[in-house]
């Protein structure tokens, strides 16, 4: 798949690589989950200019300095390190000196990694930073998936690295306007259901998108054959891309996810569901360290309203965890036929409950709004009231309530309205409230 979109992020390497190469040295950290293309966005934005590029794999000191010391020779004129190089404190010294001479950017891949093989690198690196950066001209940029670890190594004001970085880059899936290019290139006449199934399954992560398209798959049920393959990497991508994360407790925190994926989206429902785990530590856990779930209260609620839903904050493990850990039986049985039906039959609910988050995710990227939310209220021994997206405009005098449908026939315009007129009663009272149906037609 060709390079798509990134102009934003591309500036921001571009801008940060001129400074180090015309003045001193620059730090960027770039951050992202597994499969959101830091490494095509870093060897993109060095197109034409000299790049070192390392990748920490979990070996032993020793060896990966080995491997780092071929490239680096290979690379940079101004340097020999020796092969027989044991620390990477000197390697990284080594290229910190050749900037005095010459101007590149040396890009350390899966940087949280060293945490794992020698953790007493990183106060090596700040030192080594401090003492050349001012005198020399290299473009460092730090890149690493592991959320945790990366939050750890540059935010937390105990560790070495805090402060020392210039800019920190985080990268996000692709927006709804990318997705409907790349659908196009590879089907121009697509239909807004083969959009919502791309958007559904992939959540616009660019390497879930990529094998996609070039399995030729761009409608939903060709997604879902290819996604239910005994060889498919979706199987255990949710395995790879949190175990690291989580650690040998992954356990607990992969039923509260596989709660929330299936509906059971409240403390209390958790609770039930988990019994005797303290599930509030997890949730805060999930929410505020891994940054995997977001709650959801009413527009306007108060911080400390009980009135609080949490959602996985990432399309495609909401839908792994719905789908590929709750049969997870089948997949041991290789009964992927099976897998594939539960998940066809399915589609239509589920992707209703996506389409949300499209519009949502939609207004969001349009800029007109200050707040975007939802609102609701239980009603004892009546039907919850309750408004998929409220959106408060930039002008702060105006609202829009909306209802989003698959399809426009199951709109009620009657219910709708007395919803919109509770809304208005408890919340915005001193709003203009402006109302809307959004449908696939509307995508």
């Amino acid at each position: 798949m060709k390079f798509y979109d990134r102009q934003t992020e591309l500036a921001q390497l571009a801008r940060k690589r001129e400074t180090a190469f015309n003045a001193h040295s620059q730090m960027t950290v770039l951050t992202g989950r597994r499969r959101i293309g830091k490494t095509m966005l870093i060897r993109k934005s060095c197109e034409g200019t000299t790049m070192v590029y390392l990748f920490v794999s979990r070996s032993n000191e020793a060896m990966l300095c080995n491997g780092f010391a071929k490239t680096i020779n290979a690379t940079l004129t101004s340097v020999f390190v020796p092969e027989s190089t044991e620390s990477f404190a000197d390697v990284f010294e080594m290229l910190m000196r050749a900037g005095r001479t010459e101007k590149f950017t040396l890009v350390i891949d899966e940087f949280q990694e060293f945490f794992y093989i020698n953790p007493t690198v990183y106060s090596k690196i700040q030192d080594i930073w401090d003492r050349y950066k001012d005198t020399t001209h290299v473009y460092f940029v730090a890149s690493g998936s592991v959320y945790t670890l990366m939050t750890r190594i540059f935010q937390d004001s105990r560790e070495p690295l805090y402060g020392r970085c210039d800019s920190i880059i985080k990268l996000r899936p692709f927006s709804t306007d990318v997705l409907k290019e790349i659908l196009a290139d590879y089907k121009p006449d697509y239909t807004n259901e083969d959009l919502l199934a791309l958007y559904t399954f992939t959540g616009g992560v660019p390497k879930y998108v990529d094998l996609f398209m070039q399995e030729g798959c761009t409608d939903a049920d060709s997604m879902i054959d290819c996604m239910t393959q005994s060889d498919s990497p979706f199987i255990n991508e949710g395995n790879a891309l949190l175990i690291q994360e989580f650690g040998k407790k992954y356990g607990n925190y992969f039923a509260v996810l596989a709660d929330i994926a299936n509906g059971r989206n409240t403390l209390a429902e958790l609770a039930r569901s988990m019994g005797e785990t303290s599930v509030a530590g997890h949730v805060r856990r999930l929410e505020e360290d891994y940054g995997l779930i977001a709650k959801r209260r009413p527009i306007f609620a108060k911080e400390g309203t009980q009135t609080v839903r949490f959602e996985i904050s990432d399309l495609f493990l909401r839908f792994w965890f719905r789908y590929f850990v709750k049969y997870r039986s089948l997949i041991e049985l290789e009964n992927y036929d099976q897998l594939g039906n539960l998940i066809r039959n399915d589609y239509p609910t589920y992707s209703g409950l996506t389409l949300e988050m499209y519009f949502r995710q939609k207004m969001i990227e349009s800029k007109k709004y200050i707040h975007i939310g939802a609102w609701w209220q239980a009603k004892k021994g009546k039907e919850a009231c309750e408004i998929d997206i409220v959106g408060i405009c930039a002008d702060s005098q105006t609202a829009v309530a909306v209802e989003v449908k698959r399809q426009r026939k199951n709109f009620k315009p009657e219910e709708f309205a007395r919803k919109v007129e509770a809304l208005r009663n408890k919340v915005l009272a001193n709003y203009t409230v402006e109302t809307a149906c959004l449908t696939m037609e509307d995508m």
